[in-house]
């Protein structure tokens, strides 16, 4: 049985005004609801407008609910009747509102280390010059960019300013850790010690207590000499040593298992 239009549209703006009030839970339900109509809706423009709209609302849900399952549900359903609607050329949503999700997924690629796929979304958004200049583009592109040059301090400077939109705040918490246990990894094996506040400094900690938080959860091996106000850190493991190797041993195999092939032959 089709679902009415008018039907569709009060329950998209029930999800919306559960959006605007911060009710997540209360979202949730709402987009749940939705789904279920989506399953009867026609195939036409102003159905596929409806169901991408309420999408766009589950993706923001998602991250408000620092849910990334989730999330890659929603822009997936969502990348699905874009093309239907791209496909008709109708224009449901603002193109601002598709950037804004769009960039979203770029950053959730970054987030999972999945440089293959996040290559692949660009290749598409560059076909569209309004895609690809957008702030909540080219505010992913810049950053995938530094990290690959390991220009640390350029991403945890980005991280504070030209943020997009809120919604991004999850996904640059999660780079965040990323990049400061990058940065940790080079500062071990360049210093033998550090001073605490310098580390604080280069790592970007907003505090003292914040870098010791750090310390205590995710560097164990570190030691913390509170007497001369510095860091000191673990010798590296150097692995196996060209000494280690067995090499007399070796070669007398190897001599053996030769002698006893030239008896076979």
């Amino acid at each position: 049985m089709a679902i009415s239009l008018e039907e569709a549209t009060k329950t998209l703006s029930q999800l919306n005004a559960k959006v605007q009030q911060g009710d997540v839970a209360g979202g949730n339900d709402a987009l749940a609801e939705m789904k279920i109509l989506m399953l009867d809706f026609p195939p036409t423009n102003e159905y596929n407008a409806i169901a991408a709209s309420s999408l766009e609302k589950g993706v923001l849900l998602s991250v408000a609910d620092e849910d990334l399952d989730s999330f890659a549900r929603n822009v997936s359903q969502l990348k699905s009747y874009y093309s239907l609607l791209e496909s008709s050329s109708a224009t449901p949503t603002s193109s601002n509102e598709k950037c804004h999700m769009l960039g979203l997924n770029l950053m959730y690629l970054l987030v999972e280390n999945n440089l293959s796929e996040f290559h692949s979304e660009l290749e598409f958004i560059a076909h569209d010059n309004t895609q690809s200049t957008s702030k909540y583009i080219t505010f992913p592109i810049n950053i995938e960019r530094q990290l690959m040059v390991g220009s640390y301090d350029e991403v945890l400077q980005a991280f504070k300013s030209n943020i997009p939109d809120p919604s991004y705040q999850f996904f640059i918490d999660n780079l965040l850790q990323t990049v400061r246990d990058s940065i940790a990894d080079c500062v071990e094996v360049s210093y033998k010690s550090l001073k605490i506040k310098d580390a604080v400094e280069i790592m970007k900690f907003d505090s003292m207590s914040d870098l010791m938080e750090y310390v205590k959860e995710c560097r164990d091996d570190w030691i913390v000499d509170e007497g001369n106000g510095e860091l000191c850190f673990q010798p590296a493991d150097s692995g196996s040593k060209a000494s280690d190797i067995p090499s007399k041993k070796l070669i007398a195999q190897t001599l053996s298992y030769a002698t006893e092939l030239e008896r076979i032959v």
